[in-house]
This record gives structure tokens, sequence and C-alpha cells, in this order.
């Protein structure tokens, strides 16, 4: 079998070689390059450390390396499209665009060919049943990252490949360790996708510019300050606001106006919601659920967290609703809701919140 394998110098990427090498597979190793660097807001973190390290590997296991530039691509993909949605006063998850767009589909388009498979270090796992394949959430349930992968098709799904899946990750530490990789105690990234390494609002203002506002809070009108701009804000945000007496958090946008309106205290009854609305939805594989006039049980996530929250779902118009058991906050237009299986093992596909 051969494989293609997405290395970036961090911890988990890195261990999947020898976890490949293990299993009797010969990888060949895929740096991507996007070009991130020239940005003004690119911080401190420079691709060359990461190549470094890749090389290193790719030396220590005897495997193939190539580093590929996908710049075009990522630019006209993921930046234009993070760019318009938050344009539109929505959030947006580069993160999840990135693996369907660019490591799952540039990638495969104009290098994966030849591979059977294309592995990488994410905490996922896949599953295959009744003649089909399924993606899983990670024996690391912290760790899971099923939530980025939401939006992937089933035919990135049947290429993908995660040889971290039965892993925790001190198990990963300990692995890189043993294997005196130089990424054993790097740091984990906490940045989005490749956007990670760049200040995001710096970035969001190279592009957008900066337009004064009101912050208005919502249960009395008063104007409690101004903004830069309502495409720095997100529904549900508490940090960067500027205000005393807090904390605060954004609960609505008005984006004509160039207004957002604020709550004070630290479970205002305004952050919350018990419905979720899904549009433009997107099976994985496909749709299980044959019969939705009763709902039905799933669990479900509104952004990247350990934790599930249970609802029932329902279609309605080509819209999917979601009663949620219990009220969730910081509902933010625009960013995605991945659907699971009510075990909490299987994930389904992905909608945009309404």
């Amino acid at each position: 079998m051969n494989i293609a394998a997405l290395v970036s110098g961090g911890v988990d990427s890195s261990v999947i070689i020898p976890l490949l090498k293990e299993q009797g597979y010969d990888p060949v190793i895929f740096y991507i390059q996007i070009g991130m660097e020239n940005e003004p807001a690119f911080m401190d973190c420079p691709s060359e450390e990461d190549i470094e390290i890749t090389t290193f590997i790719a030396k220590k296991y005897g495997c193939k390396f190539e580093i590929v530039n996908l710049h075009n691509e990522y630019w006209s993909r993921v930046v234009d499209y993070t760019i318009s949605t938050v344009k539109k006063g929505l959030t947006p998850n580069p993160d999840v665009m990135c693996n369907r767009l660019i490591k799952f589909g540039s990638f495969d388009d104009k290098f994966g060919k030849d591979f059977d498979k294309i592995a990488t270090g994410h905490y996922a796992d896949t599953g295959f049943r009744d003649g089909k394949h399924w993606l899983r959430t990670a024996a690391d349930k912290v760790k899971d990252q099923t939530y980025f992968l939401g939006r992937i098709t089933y035919h990135q799904l049947s290429k993908a490949m995660f040889p971290v899946a039965t892993l925790l990750k001190k198990e990963v530490r300990a692995l890189a360790e043993k294997e005196n990789l130089p990424s054993a105690l790097r740091k984990d990234s906490q940045g989005i996708c490749f956007l990670g390494k760049i200040n995001y609002n710096q970035f969001i203002k190279q592009h957008i510019g900066e337009k004064k506002g009101k912050i208005v809070e919502l249960e009395t009108g008063k104007i409690l300050g101004t903004h830069n701009g309502y495409w720095f804000h997100t529904i549900g945000q508490r940090k960067g606001l500027g205000l005393s007496q807090g904390p605060w958090f954004v609960v609505k946008k008005e984006i004509q106006e160039n207004v957002i309106f604020v709550s004070n205290g630290y479970d205002p009854a305004s952050q919350y919601s018990d419905e979720v609305v899904l549009q433009d939805f997107q099976f994985i594989t496909e749709d299980p659920f044959a019969d939705y006039s009763k709902g039905i049980e799933i669990t479900f996530k509104i952004r990247h967290t350990p934790e599930f929250t249970t609802g029932v779902m329902t279609k309605d118009r080509g819209l999917f609703r979601i009663k949620s058991q219990e009220p969730i906050a910081g509902l933010a237009p625009g960013q995605f809701g991945v659907i699971y299986d009510k075990g909490e093992k299987v994930c389904i596909g992905s909608g945009i919140i309404k």
C-alpha cells in the first residue's frame, strides 16, 4: 500500500512515521507550504524549524521527503472563504475548511494520485460497516478532532488514515520521547490550521480594515464603548471588548449599522438557546436515518470541545433542527454544527449554523 504522510513538525504528525514503519509501511513524507511567512501579521513560528524537524524524521526512518507548495490553492480557497465569511458578519472555521479543501482536497488532487492512503496526525478513527467507510471518534476523547473533519467528503474519508487513533496524547508524547524525536517536547499549536501561525486579528485588519462602531448593552440599549469593526467579534466572545465591570459577552451583531450587542454576567440568559438550526447539511458517508418524523436522537458539537451535547434532530424543508437537551451558549452563525450518533462514536456530518 502506498501511503502519503502529511507531517508538519508537530508531535502528533511526527509519531505517525514510526507507527507506520512498525506496521510494515514505507510512507512518503510531505510537508505542505502555503506561504504565510509573507503576511505582515506572521508571528514567530518559522516554517524552517518545521522543515528541519520533518527532514530529521525522514532521514531517521529512511523515508522519501517532499516539500509541496499549495500557496495559491490555500489563498483562493481557505483564505477567501475566511475573509468573505467574516465580511458577512459570520464566524468562519478555517480548520474545518482546510481539512476538506487542502489536506484532503488540493493535496490529493495534485499529489495524491499515486497513493492509496493519506495519513495525518489527527485524533480520529475510521471504521468499515455495511460495506462503507465511517468517520469515528478517537480513543482520546479530550483530543478528538473529528469536529474539524466533519466536512470531509466520502472519497476523502476512504483515503484517510489516522495512525494515532487508538493512542492517548500522553502515549503519543511518550512514543516521541522513546524515538528521540525533536518534536517530543514541542508545545501543541493553539492556532487555526495554517492561519494559526499569524496574528488572526492583525490578519483580518490587514485584509478588511477597521471601522469604528458602538458597543451596546442588549437589555438597556446603553452605549458602553466602541469597537473597531463587527468582523473582529463573534457571538459568545468574552475577551477583547475592553469593558469594565465584566464579564461581558457578545450576544448579537447588527451588520448594517456596525453595532455589537453585549450582555453582562457569568450566565446571561441572552447567551443561551436550546435550538440549533443547520443549513447546507452534508453527510460524510450517507444519511443513516430513514424517518425524521418523530425526531432522531443524536449528539452534537457546535465547536471543538471534549463534551458532546444530546439532542433530537428533525428535518424541515432542507434545514436540520436540533432541540438540545440543555441550553447551549454562544451559537455563532457561520460556524459548523457537527452531528454524531447517540453513542458518541460515529461522526455523521455537518451543517452551517443559521
